[in-house]
């Protein structure tokens, strides 16, 4: 009897801690790749290093984006969803 209520315990914890910390984070990670898929040549952006611009040529894992002092070219993954995202808000 006593194994019984061990295993559950076990179970429990590992249900908890799935929708609580892994299943949102898959579910960040899955936003974050529909983001970089979806950017088209004239979006406005923020990198997660704070640089802003304007998306200027798309390849493949790579953008080129348009800033004050010139061209910059960067991975897609560099790109902040959610600071791009306040930035189109206004």
């Amino acid at each position: 009897m006593e194994n019984y209520t061990l295993y559950l315990q076990f179970g429990l914890m590992f249900v908890v801690i799935y929708f609580f910390m892994i299943r949102p984070q898959q579910t960040k990670a899955k936003k974050e790749k529909q983001f970089e898929a979806d950017l088209k040549v004239g979006d406005r952006i923020i990198t997660k290093s704070g640089f802003h611009g304007k998306v200027s040529e798309l390849a493949a894992t790579t953008v080129v984006i348009e800033t004050m002092s010139g061209k910059l070219k960067i991975e897609r993954s560099a790109i902040s969803m959610e600071m791009t995202a306040e930035l189109n808000k206004k």
